[in-house]
């Protein structure tokens, strides 16, 4: 019976070949949704989802591959994952579960119907600090649990790089590991107990088996017990071949890797033996988990070697010392990130050397802490060719993790390097064979002309790639399946695993036989046969594999359509290369801000959609073909960017610089071409136009927008949400005061300060207070001779042509101080971040918008790089720093940090990230409720809550807006600071 399903599953399969002969694509064939859609909708309180745009949106992971799934689930409860399966089961529905989506090996995308856990089912249910437990369901983010625990001084020990944002259900799926395996072993190693849900509609927990519970649970009859009984028999018969052929290494992941947890010596664990099945075998509904010890003091070693193969040489001898974790950095890793202008300032943290160790001590005192840590600078400082260095500093320790996570996504897109792809990146060996494994394996990297970084958990002997192959050509095809071959013979030599974290998936599922051999490739058939006769959990991953070489993401057949657009993207290769840019890794679903912006509609909504990843992919999908035919005209692109803020901090924050802020723009610019604008695009994104005009008459211009009634018909004419208070014309703009006043020319050097739109109509008292404290250094202040925008409104409504006529026409303009290299000083972050970034976007070629850009400083940056000039007392005082998201991501924030420091303030930047006005955004009606939401999940709580003398400082228009109308509270500009400070 068993073998008749899995066979008909096999023949069902539907595969398109290339003129080559590759086998291009292949699905098991999808039915007819509306059906199924109906009886989903009937059944569950979750949302079902089987649109063309939530389709191409689950169609790829962050790993090479992409099958467009049947539709989507996002259950509210266990209940509606229950119904769901039987749901899909009547239907003979192929099922996946996704968590985080940052899978690597292409398990979490499939022609099948996909669910995803992430948004609602992410609680921990319980934690027990005396028991050291915690039982959690699938979406649990990883560091959600790891927080939770910390205020016991206990963690759950793996911890990937994406633990800020993925779900312990991915982990348990993939067994994960991390940095700290070598103290706390693998997810495998942590879990207690699973709570899963059969194909066929059976809930049981599982965990360790006792033999009379064994025998209670046959006794009892029933499709449990046909489980236990089978199971029973098949680890009798294979008993004997598991004990020899699985590989006896810490980072064992590949296949069905802890079947040997059903052994009797190992207490017929059936829950450690699911983990890594990667949803092949069952849907996982919760998870008890076993939490460790945390210490409260923790160190670093770093030690640098003259190349990688020394310094894994020397990986057994330090585990001599007990460490937390021991982790590889090599130079093509370091060097990538200097390319790219990552992390630049936290390598001045490493030693001499080219390659190098980071090692970390823990204990209760930081005392003891480093004194382990001492003992092994100590035993270092006896061998030649090697420097060790002990970092004590929480601030440095934080700094080198942040260059270690940044692997993956730090060696792709490296300016002047071929591009690396996923797909080789995590085999593993033992500690002790690690150093001859990666001299071979870089031997094999030379003969195939590929180039990547070598660098991981070096104490668990796993190494991370990310390898140059060419997947755009047959031939390249051809080559990359060629080095698998050998690198998967090279492996399976050292007695190690072609995947030590990320799994196996579609991309090695293929060679495990070379791994494992025919007997237990047969074991894992069955395996999963006990559990999913009919073959339909996650089809063609690790059993009965689809051919590495399908499902191609990219692949040959990819051929994007050339386009004409404003913006030029050399960075990226065009509009095509930025909508590839995006590597998956996730870091945009983070639940938190802390110091980064990234991604401000993620954190309100929690949707895939509202996420970096989710919009560069929705872009993808628009090239691409498939369930997106409109190209440009694409109402689902259209509906995932709506909610973008383009506050730009997935510019700085995310790993590879997806701008999405830009992708926005130009996306809009063709899809509202000879179109209607929702109404607030012409109240706010002309706003330059309309205050010119209000500034004439300001008091019949407030009249319309701050009477009662009157105010209430002027928003709803121009799409402004009827919560929102417009600002107020000043009575006398900033450019008008400057004109009135009776300055003659002077030999003092000269300043241009920009009168942007915000500060020159709504709030001249701004620009008055840096005109003064410019003054008071001893410059020159001029102004343009005549009114001028940056555009900045315009970008985010995607009316591109109209604000590429303004530079043009700033350009005109300024030619004179363009030649004489006047430094043109701003005060609106939004602006000047224009300037640095949109103009020569716009006009890559013009040298005046080179030179412009160079000579566009911002207010705080200017009096920094004159700081001897400034004469100011230190005032001392409190206050709380909203950081504009522009100045986050472009401008950047050390300029503000010196600054507040020579005043003498005790300040604090606050963690929110971005404000949620972001110009239109939270002005307009339709997108008023998600900003408001971003503001309060943390910037207007605080500032509520602070104390009256607390000064709020924000220099973006959008913030003082945000803080004022949400919290009563007066801002203050850096400029009114300084002026005050200076007493002027």
């Amino acid at each position: 019976m068993l073998k008749t399903d899995s066979r008909r599953s096999l023949q069902e399969r539907r595969r398109r070949w290339t003129p080559g002969g590759r086998i291009k694509s292949a699905s098991i064939p999808a039915p007819d949704p509306d059906t199924l859609v109906r009886e989903l909708k009937a059944a569950i309180q979750g949302e079902v989802r089987f649109s063309n745009g939530d389709r191409a949106l689950y169609a790829t992971d962050a790993s090479n591959y992409r099958q467009v799934p049947i539709g989507v689930v996002v259950p509210k409860t266990t209940e509606d994952v229950v119904k769901a399966v039987e749901v899909c089961r009547r239907h003979e529905v192929p099922l996946v579960a996704r968590g985080g989506g940052t899978s690597l090996a292409g398990q979490t995308c499939n022609t099948a119907v996909v669910i995803d856990f992430s948004k609602y089912l992410n609680r921990i249910l319980e934690l027990d600090p005396e028991r050291r437990r915690a039982r959690v369901e699938p979406g649990c983010i990883l560091d959600a649990l790891r927080d939770a625990a910390e205020r016991h001084h206990l963690t759950f020990g793996p911890d990937p790089a994406t633990h800020s944002h993925n779900t312990l259900g991915g982990m348990i799926g993939n067994n994960s590991c991390g940095v700290h395996s070598v103290q706390a072993g693998r997810t495998a190693d942590n879990v207690e107990a699973l709570d899963i849900l059969t194909y066929d509609g059976l809930r049981l927990s599982v965990g360790p088996t006792s033999d009379s519970e064994l025998r209670s649970i046959l006794a009892a009859g029933g499709r449990r017990a046909e489980i236990y009984r089978s199971l029973d028999a098949f680890r009798r018969r294979y008993a004997d071949l598991i004990r020899e052929r699985f590989p006896k290494i810490p980072r064992r992941v590949s296949g069905y890797a802890d079947l040997d947890k059903l052994l009797p010596e190992n207490g017929f664990d059936i829950a450690k033996a699911l983990v890594g099945t990667e949803g092949t075998c069952v849907t996982m509904l919760g998870a008890t988990l076993t939490l460790v010890p945390s210490p409260r003091e923790r160190v670093l070693v770093i030690i640098g070697f003259p190349d990688i193969f020394q310094a894994a040489d020397m990986v057994p001898r330090i585990l001599e010392h007990e460490p937390l974790a021991v982790e590889g950095i090599d130079h093509f890793l370091v060097d990538s990130m200097l390319r790219k202008h990552l992390h630049e300032s936290d390598m001045n943290l490493l030693p001499q050397g080219c390659d190098w160790l980071v090692v970390e001590f823990g204990g209760e005192t930081e005392e003891e802490a480093a004194e382990k840590g001492r003992r092994l600078v100590a035993q270092f400082e006896a061998l030649p060719h090697a420097e060790a260095k002990l970092i004590c500093r929480d601030e440095a320790e934080e700094r080198i993790w942040a260059v270690r996570r940044a692997g993956l996504p730090g060696s792709a897109y490296v300016p002047d390097r071929p591009e690396t792809w996923e797909g080789w990146e995590d085999t593993a060996v033992t500690p002790e064979s690690l150093g001859d494994y990666l001299r071979d394996l870089k031997a094999l990297f030379d003969k195939y002309g590929y180039i990547s970084p070598m660098y991981g958990h070096f104490g668990d002997g796993l190494v991370h790639c990310r390898v140059s192959f060419d997947l755009d050509s047959e031939e390249g095809i051809e080559t990359w399946r060629r080095f698998l071959d050998e690198a998967a013979d090279l492996v399976v030599r050292y007695g190690g695993s072609l995947s030590g974290e990320h799994g196996d998936g579609q991309s090695r599922a293929d060679l495990l036989e070379k791994m494992y051999g025919p007997e237990l490739i047969q074991a894992f058939r069955e395996f999963k046969a006990i559990w999913d006769p009919q073959g339909r959990m996650n089809p063609g991953k690790i059993v009965d594999p689809y051919p590495i070489t399908s499902n191609l993401r990219l692949g040959p057949s990819y051929r994007p359509p050339k386009l004409d657009t404003h913006f030029h993207f050399e960075e990226e290769g065009g509009f095509q290369g930025a909508v590839e840019r995006c590597v998956g890794v996730g870091k945009c679903r983070r639940h938190d801000s802390k110091d980064q912006v990234m991604c401000p509609s993620y954190l309100v909504t929690h949707e895939e959609k509202s996420s970096t990843r989710g919009r560069a992919r929705m872009l993808f999908e628009m090239l691409h073909g498939g369930p997106l035919t409109k190209g440009w005209r694409s109402d689902e692109v259209e509906d995932a960017l709506k909610l973008c803020l383009a506050c730009k901090g997935c510019k700085s924050d995310c790993p590879v610089n997806v701008d999405m802020a830009t992708y926005k723009a130009e996306f809009r610019a063709h899809y509202y071409k000879r179109r209607l604008r929702p109404r607030s695009a012409y109240t706010m994104g002309l706003i330059y136009w309309w205050a010119r005009l209000g500034s004439k008459t300001p008091r019949l211009a407030n009249l319309t927008t701050q009477m009662p009634l009157l105010r209430n018909v002027t928003k709803a004419l121009g799409g402004i949400h009827q919560q929102r208070t417009m600002p107020a014309f000043a009575h006398q703009t900033f450019t008008d005061w400057f004109r009135r006043r009776r300055n003659p020319p002077t030999d003092r050097p000269r300043v241009l300060l920009w009168p942007d739109t915000f500060n020159n109509f709504f709030r001249p008292e701004t620009a008055i207070a840096a005109t003064r404290v410019l003054e008071a250094m001893g410059y020159e202040v001029t102004i343009p001779d005549r009114p001028l925008c940056c555009g900045r409104p315009l970008f985010d409504q995607g009316m591109l042509p109209t604000a590429k006529r303004l530079w043009r026409q700033t350009m005109r303009t300024l030619h004179a101080e363009i030649e004489d290299g006047t430094p043109i000083v701003g005060l609106e972050p939004a602006c000047v971040a224009a300037f640095k970034d949109e103009l020569t976007g716009l006009f890559p070629d013009d040298p005046r918008a080179r030179r412009l850009k160079e000579q566009t400083v911002f207010f705080s940056d200017f009096l920094c790089q004159q700081a001897e000039e400034l004469n100011v007392a230190r005032g001392g005082g409190r206050a709380y720093v909203q950081i504009h998201c522009n100045q986050h991501a472009v401008i950047k924030t050390e300029g503000e940090r010196h600054l507040l420091d020579s005043l003498g303030l005790d300040y604090r930047f606050l963690p929110s990230g971005c404000c949620g006005m972001a110009g239109a955004f939270g002005f307009a009606a339709e997108t008023y409720d998600v900003g408001l939401a971003a503001g309060e999940r943390v910037l207007l709580p605080m500032v509520r809550e602070a104390d009256e003398d607390v000064l709020i400082l924000a220099n973006g228009f959008s913030c003082r807006e945000q803080i004022e109308q949400g919290t009563g509270r007066q801002t203050l500009h850096v400029a009114e600071l300084v002026e005050k400070f200076c007493d002027l």
